[in-house]
């Protein structure tokens, strides 16, 4: 009961993380991350907010799972639903960051909290979030991982920016630094359960058949 009591505070703790990730670097106005471009482009030429696109898009790429066969989780739902209401929280309550010095702070805290936040998330074992999900799905039908995962980020990458949302340094900083991070705090953060005294006595190296796999960084945060 306590094991899944700190997956859950885990899991939750880290869908507003993400969202205050997302509001730290939009609000910095040095440049988005991929997915983000998409959204706040969507919503500089439709309307609607950019958390109330997070969770559109989320639901949508979402529906693509039907024909991979890919099955949501806890963490997947919550994350549609979540993730886009912190977010416009956020960006509602922060400062505008009007000197540099303080956007770029913004932009620094952003994604250290990204990466935080995607070792909180994907460390709770609660299933992978849409985007993630989508793209495991595809890389299941024999294409690279590496491959679908840069086909996916770039497409939504030009259409936000033709559509007009806000590419720059921190769009490159992001995408340069948000894996390393994950690589540090997924397994830091990851929860597994106390292994029982036969379990500890197993020959050393060797995972007892119904040990918690290890969580395998798929993404980053919000997706």
């Amino acid at each position: 009961m306590a094991l899944m009591a700190r997956r859950l505070v885990q899991l939750y703790a880290g869908l507003a993380l993400y969202g205050l990730g997302i509001a730290l670097q939009v609000s910095s106005g040095l440049g988005n991350d991929p997915w983000d471009v998409f959204h706040q482009g969507l919503s500089r030429r439709f309307g609607l907010s950019i958390g109330a696109w997070i969770v559109i898009a989320g639901a949508l790429v979402m529906l693509l799972w039907i024909p991979l066969r890919q099955r949501p989780g806890l963490g997947t739902i919550s994350n549609v639903v979540l993730v886009g209401v912190f977010a416009d929280l956020f960006l509602y309550l922060l400062p505008d960051p009007h000197a540099l010095a303080a956007r770029w702070t913004y932009l620094v805290a952003a994604i250290l909290v990204g990466g935080f936040a995607t070792g909180c998330y994907i460390g709770a074992g609660f299933g992978a979030g849409p985007r993630d999900g989508l793209m495991t799905g595809l890389a299941a039908r024999g294409h690279s991982i590496r491959v679908v995962r840069t086909g996916i980020e770039l497409t939504v990458f030009a259409v936000g920016w033709l559509l007009g949302g806000t590419v720059g340094i921190g769009t490159l900083l992001y995408a340069v630094a948000i894996g390393p991070l994950a690589h540090v705090f997924i397994p830091a953060l990851a929860v597994s359960p106390r292994p029982r005294p036969e379990e500890t006595a197993a020959t050393p190296g060797e995972r007892p058949a119904d040990a918690a796999p290890t969580p395998v960084p798929a993404g980053a945060c919000q997706s």
